[in-house]
């Protein structure tokens, strides 16, 4: 994949740090990184499962919503954090690429560069307890 901007690499840098699930798209909708604690939830390292572009990651990665029912992309909160530019919040269930389903919260957020240039968005998750407030 091409040559990511400074803001992306600093943003995955961060990323790296955090014990939290963690996953990075850029602006263009392609997955750029998740860290160590997402490879959990998401069934396989990162490492394994590389850049992936945004055609790829519905197919690879299903959702649905909290009760199982279909869920449209344009609902997830990276996706409306990529596309509107804006916070969102779901509670969500994820199959990850080992085949296992996890019900999951995530939160996103859209990432500007200076001069307001649009980079992408950040998806902060994690494992929620059925009924739970997360």
């Amino acid at each position: 994949m091409a040559q990511q901007p400074i803001e992306l690499i600093l943003t995955r840098q961060w990323a790296s740090y955090l014990v939290v699930p963690v996953w990075v798209m850029g602006e263009n909708g392609h997955l750029v990184y998740y860290n160590e604690p997402a490879e959990a939830v998401l069934g396989r390292r990162f490492d394994e499962a590389g850049e992936m572009l945004a055609e790829e990651l519905a197919t690879i990665f299903q959702t649905t919503s909290e009760d199982g029912s279909r869920l449209d992309s344009e609902s997830l909160p990276i996706n409306i954090a990529l596309l509107e530019r804006r916070p969102a919040h779901l509670r969500l269930r994820i199959r990850g690429l080992d085949g296992e389903w996890r019900l999951v919260d995530a939160s996103a957020f859209p990432i500007e560069g200076q001069g307001g240039r649009h980079l992408g968005a950040v998806a902060i998750f994690w494992e929620a307890e059925p009924g739970g407030v997360g």
